[in-house]
């Protein structure tokens, strides 16, 4: 978890402990997908993002929130479908 707190630029008061770890948990999962060791620091910083932007917008499944930084990471536009609610 503490992988992604050094890319979290937002103010952390946004984030409570439960969500920092579901944003941790999907990082790790994203870069262990996209062979973690081979990762440019460019490369985690845009993951982190990723999963950031979503968790801004309210998404909790660290499932999906990994399947949105290994779609900007693959190339695909897709667009976050992640709940309006919450923060």
């Amino acid at each position: 978890m503490a992988s992604i707190l050094q890319f979290v630029r937002v103010d952390r008061s946004l984030f409570d402990d439960f969500v920092t770890g579901v944003m941790g948990e999907a990082f790790d999962a994203a870069c262990a997908e996209l062979q973690d060791n081979n990762l440019s620091e460019l490369v985690r910083e845009i993951i982190a993002e990723r999963i950031v932007e979503a968790a801004k917008r309210g998404e909790r499944d660290p499932q999906r929130l990994c399947s949105f930084a290994v779609a900007a990471m693959n190339g695909e536009r897709n667009r976050i479908n992640a709940p309006r609610w919450g923060r």
